[in-house]
C-alpha cells in the first residue's frame, strides 16, 4: 500500500513537472505556521481576508454628472401612465355600479349586459382621459419648473401641482381657475408635507407607524 502512495505522488509530481506546477506540498501544521501580513484575521472557509469582500463604495456605475435618483423627466412616464390605468381601473369599477344600479329592474339577459358592458368601457376611458390628462400636465409643468429653476425640491411640486389645477379647470372660467388651483395647492402641499414629515417633527410619518 505504501508503494501505490508513493507511485500516485511520484505520478502527481511528474504531472506537475510536466505542467510547471511541481511545487513542493506542505502539511497544514506547516503552513498555520507561515505569517501572513496584512492579512488576518483569514476566514476558516474561504482562506481569503474578509476585508477584501467588504464594500464601501456603490454597487454600480453612474455615468459623470448623472444622479442616484431618477428625475422628474424618468419619472413622468410612470406617471402618467400609472395614472391613466388607475383611471381605467376606478372608472370600470364605477361604469359597473352605474350599470347594475341603472339596469336592476331589467332581467339578466344580453340587452342587459350589453348596456353594463357599454357603462364600464364609458367610465373608464373617461376616468383613464381624465386622469392622464392631469399627470401629463403636472409631469410637463414639473420638468419645465425644474429646467427653468435648475433646482429639484418642494417647491417645483407645488408650483407644479398648483398650475395643474388651474389649467385643469380653465375651461370654467376666473372661479373654476381659482377653485383648480386651489385643490391643487392643497394636493400638492399635502405631498410634500408628507415627504417631509421626518425632518420637520423628527419622526416617521403616521402611516407607516
Amino acid at each position: 500500500m505504501d508503494n501505490n502512495s508513493q507511485g500516485s505522488g511520484g505520478f502527481k509530481a511528474s504531472l506537475g513537472g510536466l505542467f510547471g506546477g511541481g511545487a513542493p506540498e506542505y502539511s497544514n501544521t506547516e503552513l498555520a505556521s507561515v505569517p501572513l501580513t496584512g492579512m488576518s484575521p483569514l476566514s476558516p472557509y474561504l482562506n481569503v481576508d474578509p476585508r477584501y469582500l467588504v464594500q464601501d463604495t456603490d454597487e454600480f456605475i453612474l455615468p459623470t454628472g448623472a444622479n442616484k435618483t431618477r428625475g422628474r423627466f424618468e419619472l413622468a412616464f410612470f406617471t402618467i401612465g400609472g395614472s391613466c390605468m388607475t383611471g381605467a381601473t376606478l372608472g370600470a369599477l364605477n361604469g359597473l355600479r352605474m350599470g347594475l344600479k341603472e339596469t336592476r329592474d331589467m332581467a339578466w339577459s344580453k340587452p342587459r349586459n350589453v348596456q353594463i358592458i357599454n357603462m364600464v368601457t364609458r367610465q373608464g376611458a373617461s376616468w383613464a382621459n381624465s386622469l392622464g390628462s392631469v399627470a401629463l400636465l403636472y409631469s410637463a409643468f414639473g420638468v419645465a419648473i425644474e429646467k427653468a429653476r435648475g433646482a429639484e425640491d418642494d417647491i417645483n411640486t407645488v408650483a407644479a401641482g398648483t398650475l395643474t389645477g388651474m389649467v385643469f379647470k380653465s375651461a370654467g372660467g376666473l372661479k373654476g381657475v381659482a377653485r383648480g388651483g386651489l385643490v391643487g395647492l392643497a394636493l400638492s402641499g399635502a405631498y410634500a408635507l408628507y415627504n417631509n414629515w421626518d425632518h420637520i417633527t423628527g419622526s416617521p410619518p403616521p402611516s407607516s407607524r
